[in-house]
């Protein structure tokens, strides 16, 4: 099965880069809903965030923070999403890492809906004990 961003990675497919490292490297992404929009990829073939490792997740977030703040000053955005899928029922569609960086501005219409309802405490306590319990 071919992968595109291993394609990219292998300079057998064309891509805009922003940033290219032995580990890590940044694209522009093909959909713009708002310009700027930039992927971060790891060059290794890892198909989601469980199986990042500890060392290649803090590179990839080290280059993350740094290509949102050159984000910022290049567009002059009011904020920034960071988005990340991992499995189709997470909506998924490229089975490689990476990360979505989304500028925003002020009334730019894009929108990420869910349920604020806040939990009760109980509920919670027993969530984050569930979680605690299953770290490696």
């Amino acid at each position: 099965m071919s992968c595109i961003f291993c394609e990219i990675s292998s300079g057998n497919a064309p891509a805009s880069f922003v940033y290219n490292d032995k580990h890590v490297y940044a694209i522009m992404s093909l959909e713009q809903p708002n310009p700027y929009k930039v992927l971060v990829i790891p060059h290794a073939h890892i198909e989601n965030i469980y199986d990042l490792n500890d060392q290649l997740a803090a590179s990839i977030f080290q280059v993350t923070a740094k290509i949102a703040r050159a984000i910022r000053d290049a567009s002059s955005c009011d904020g920034l999403n960071i988005v990340q899928s991992n499995g189709e029922a997470g909506q998924q569609d490229v089975f490689h890492f990476h990360l979505h960086l989304v500028p925003r501005f002020t009334n730019d219409k894009i929108t990420f809906a869910w349920d604020n309802t806040p939990s009760s405490r109980d509920v919670l306590d027993q969530l984050s004990k569930e979680i605690a319990e299953n770290l490696h």
